[in-house]
């Protein structure tokens, strides 16, 4: 019998005022796509999003490694303790926005709580790179880690995951890793309201273009510039709910009943499950879209859930 307890349950206060909050901030701003890329960035580096001031950390430091389009940027957290494994982050923002720099908040407090060195990477980003830019990036940096791990911090216990267009990416990787390179010792990915059918799936159909974060007009400005126009978007190396998902590592999905990629989640989870793989599915009951960046009780808890996934994995 399948659950319906997130569905049927209350919507958090926190999670209910953050959903408010967000429906005022998009009021009356014009949409995304009367915007340029690069000045979507600047406006977030100027702490002009949604998301407000971006703060980074002095505990992180950046790395250059080599990668498939040149020099290829990874931050690097290292946990209060000796690191018992090593985290591969791959932060969101529709394969358009976002930088590893943008996501000390999120994996600062992951490695601590985790006791792992977080590796994040500044994949190229479209429209400059489009697709495959991003995911060579990602693979480049998974096989350095895959590689070096042992040597640079004692141990070869490899964790992945990310946010969003991260979590796409996430899956990706995983998949070269095993399909390209007979890697399969992943011992566990993080998965958070992740994009795994950019053909759109019911609940993308049937969003609400006013009160959450990632928004129709917004997706398909995503897509516009992260798929070239003669890639099939079903296909398995930017849509991974269509690949053979055996020999995948245990995995965690975490996602909103108010997200639009809410059928993304469940239906990679349960493709997820079917081959053979442990899977967790973690639904938060009126969480919208990215709710883990805010300051809120319901993102603490469910940041906390994620934790005691990664320790055990």
């Amino acid at each position: 019998m399948i659950d319906r307890t997130p569905f049927e349950s209350p919507v958090p206060d926190d999670l209910a005022h953050l959903r408010r909050r967000v429906a005022e901030w998009f009021e009356g701003r014009p949409p995304v796509t009367e915007f340029e890329a690069d000045e979507v960035r600047a406006a977030r580096e100027a702490g002009q999003s949604v998301f407000g001031p971006v703060r980074r950390s002095d505990r992180a430091s950046n790395r250059v490694i080599s990668g498939p389009g040149g020099d290829l940027t990874i931050r690097i957290v290292e946990p209060n303790a000796e690191p018992r494994g090593v985290f591969l982050h791959i932060h969101g923002g529709g394969w358009v926005l976002g930088a590893a720099d943008q996501s000390d908040d999120l994996t600062v407090p992951l490695a601590d709580a985790c006791n792992v060195t977080v590796v994040s990477v500044d994949y190229r980003l479209a429209p400059e790179h489009p697709y495959p830019a991003g995911s060579d990036d990602c693979e480049a940096a998974a096989l350095w880690l895959i590689e070096r791990a042992g040597a640079e911090w004692g141990t070869d216990r490899l964790l992945i995951g990310g946010e969003s267009a991260g979590a796409n990416l996430s899956a990706v990787t995983l998949l070269r890793t095993r399909d390209r390179h007979e890697y399969t010792d992943w011992f566990g990915a993080n998965l958070v309201y992740g994009a795994y059918d950019l053909s759109d799936t019911p609940s993308v159909r049937q969003l609400s273009p006013h009160d959450n974060i990632l928004r129709r007009d917004t997706m398909s400005w995503f897509m516009g510039h992260y798929l070239p126009n003669d890639v099939d978007p079903r296909h398995p190396d930017v849509s991974p709910l269509y690949a053979p998902l055996h020999d995948m590592p245990r995995a965690m999905f975490t996602v909103g009943t108010a997200d639009p990629l809410l059928d993304d989640s469940l239906f990679m989870a349960m493709r997820w499950a079917a081959a053979g793989n442990e899977t967790r599915l973690e639904i938060v009951p009126g969480a919208v879209h990215a709710f883990d960046y805010f300051d809120i009780e319901s993102a603490a808890r469910v940041r906390q859930q994620m934790y005691d996934f990664l320790r055990v994995s």
